[in-house]
């Protein structure tokens, strides 16, 4: 079965960075499109950063130029780079992948930043 374990979450100080990590099995990793969601206290999940097979990345506008998604096929891991961050970014991050036929979503566990200001 599919599994998404995030780690790398913590409490951190404004301007200050964190790496997550996801890894997966359960699927043929190279071939999908990863995402890292986040969700805030009291706020709807949104989607912070996408990256596709072919390593095409898109972003939330909200982390533009502060976050960095990667992936590594050889380890089946996407990482999330965060610097620069704000307080508004805590909040517990997750780990998403919608492997065809592209009708279920899997979410890891999730994992908490918090940043203090």
């Amino acid at each position: 079965q599919v599994q998404l374990v995030e780690s790398g979450g913590g409490l951190v100080q404004a301007g200050g960075s964190l790496r997550l990590s996801c890894a997966a099995s359960g699927i043929i990793f190279s071939v999908n499109a990863m995402s890292w969601y986040r969700q805030a206290p009291g706020k709807q999940r949104e989607l912070a950063a996408v990256i596709t097979s072919g390593g095409r990345t898109n972003y939330a506008d909200s982390v533009k130029g502060r976050f960095t998604i990667s992936r590594d096929n050889a380890r089946n891991t996407v990482y999330l780079q965060m610097n620069s961050l704000k307080p508004e970014d805590t909040a517990v991050y997750y780990c998403n992948v919608r492997p065809a036929p592209y009708i279920t979503d899997y979410w890891g566990q999730g994992t908490q930043v918090t940043v203090s200001s």
